[in-house]
């Protein structure tokens, strides 16, 4: 086993606005310029780090829109989030749920805060990934999983130390809910102060994590504040988390696409010409339709 060392500890970038619902930091690819690859089969990392949402009778979010060629994955930790798709999927998510949306051959959808929590307001915090997809499924029939926090698979800490909830993959044995076209491991890390953890990766899978709650240490090294982001080198396959505080730690890992990226807006495909199809096929209502 080799160390898999710390590349860069990122504080979150200057938040925007998506929509009117969703204030989020940006840490790839634009945020840190890291380009199209660094982070792949993750083409998009959007943190919506904590805030404090006031109540409102209309619920806030974004509106109708179309994607092709990836899937978003929204992680669920403070809040509650609808959704509608054009391909009649729609759910909530809730604190330690997610939803795996395939967009694939297109789809149109619609997020916002769910109703009674708009009513309410509070406290709203979510992290959305936009996960490629290899060329041979882009064009695959969209799908959409739906993984609450009470099915989710999770590998206890020993003593006493926490747990590992696995979205996605496989850590110490347990498996992850979520099907996958390419191979990738995602964990909401819940780990308690004093405690510490050794993760083992590939060394030739892309790498990073995102302090949801608290403070870490890695390799016994490196401070990793809440909202950060942590990006790995790819030169070792193990490292150790220690708490410096209660945390909640988000991994993402996966396996690199090494294919040409053409990306515009709301697609993500491989050339130009795939491209102007998407935005022709959109226009022309192939993506069904979703009332707003």
């Amino acid at each position: 086993m080799k160390t898999k060392t710390v590349q860069q500890v990122l504080p979150p970038p200057a938040p925007h606005m998506v929509g009117d619902g969703f204030r989020v930091h940006n840490f790839f690819p634009g945020g840190y310029n890291m380009g199209q690859k660094r982070m792949s089969p993750f083409f998009l990392l959007d943190y919506n780090a904590k805030i404090d949402f006031s109540p409102r009778e209309t619920p806030r979010g974004v509106g109708v829109h179309p994607h092709r060629g990836f899937e978003t994955v929204t992680i669920a930790y403070q809040g509650a989030v609808a959704h509608h798709d054009s391909y009649g999927h729609s759910g909530v998510i809730r604190a330690g749920d997610v939803q795996w949306m395939t967009a694939a051959s297109g789809v149109l959808h619609k997020e916002y805060h769910e109703a009674e929590y708009s009513k309410q307001g509070g406290l709203f915090q979510m992290v959305q990934l936009w996960v490629n997809l290899p060329a041979k499924d882009k064009m695959s029939t969209p799908k959409y999983q739906s993984i609450t926090a009470g099915e989710m698979n999770h590998y206890d800490i020993p003593g006493n130390g926490g747990r590992v909830d696995v979205i996605a993959g496989e850590f110490n044995g347990v498996k992850g809910s979520a099907f996958t076209f390419t191979p990738i491991h995602l964990y909401n890390v819940r780990i308690n102060k004093g405690t510490s953890l050794t993760i083992n990766l590939p060394e030739n899978y892309n790498t990073g994590m995102v302090v949801i709650e608290g403070g870490i240490k890695v390799n016994e090294s490196a401070d990793a504040p809440q909202d950060n982001f942590v990006l790995f080198k790819n030169d070792g396959d193990t490292f150790t988390i220690t708490a410096t505080e209660d945390s909640v730690v988000l991994v993402l890992s996966g396996e690199p696409i090494d294919e040409p990226i053409a990306a515009y807006g709301p697609f993500l495909m491989n050339t130009h010409e795939e491209l102007e199809q998407a935005f022709s096929d959109f226009n022309r209502g192939v993506f069904g339709y979703l009332e707003d």
